[in-house]
């Protein structure tokens, strides 16, 4: 993992290791903005690098999601009003592969994951003012997740982790890359 990466809210514990990086979540730490709830949260851990143009970022994620709203995944910033985050997320009890895009106001998209929401991938490719993002349970198959525009050209990418209900959260991110655009077919799930 490059050097060029920082925190936006660096949690307590966290450190790099030789494949990546672990992090222990604080308490009360999400990224939310207004919809349904009402309240405006910035307070989640980001370990990202500033990014321009076009890119495909991959991340594989461990951890043991058991509190509500315990998530982890990709993050990609503009600034405090415009950013997308994507991954495992627990509610309803159990956890659920998901996305939240942020223009001012925050959407949510969640699904059922397929597979072992304790050990997954995410990749996301900038192209333009689009945004791909794919989920792995394996790593080497790729689904469409969303497909979504963003037109900010200067941001940072990187992973994240939230605990809103808790503290604790032991989170494991490896095989960290970040590299030119994956010109690949929307449908090709390679």
């Amino acid at each position: 993992m490059q050097d060029d990466f920082y925190w936006i809210n660096t949690p307590r514990v966290w450190h790099k290791t030789p494949d990546g990086l672990s992090v222990v979540t604080d308490g009360n730490t999400d990224f939310w903005q207004t919809t349904w709830y009402g309240f405006e949260r910035f307070s989640g851990h980001g370990f990202v690098r500033d990014v321009t143009g076009d890119f495909t970022f991959q991340v594989r994620i461990q951890a043991n999601f058991s509190a509500l709203y315990d998530q982890a995944g990709i993050l990609l910033v503009a600034d405090k009003q415009h950013w997308l985050k994507a991954g495992i997320e627990f509610n309803d009890g159990a956890p659920a592969i998901g996305s939240v895009l942020t223009h001012g106001q925050s959407d949510w998209a969640t699904g059922i994951f397929p597979g072992d929401a304790g050990d997954f991938w995410l990749r996301l490719s900038r192209k333009g003012d689009a945004l791909r993002l794919q989920y792995s349970t394996d790593g080497q198959e790729w689904p469409l997740l969303r497909l979504c525009p963003f037109a900010h050209t200067q941001c940072a990418v990187g992973v994240m982790c939230c605990t809103p209900e808790r503290e604790g959260l032991e989170v494991r991110f490896t095989d960290i890359t970040l590299t030119p655009l994956l010109e690949k077919d929307l449908h090709d799930l390679s």
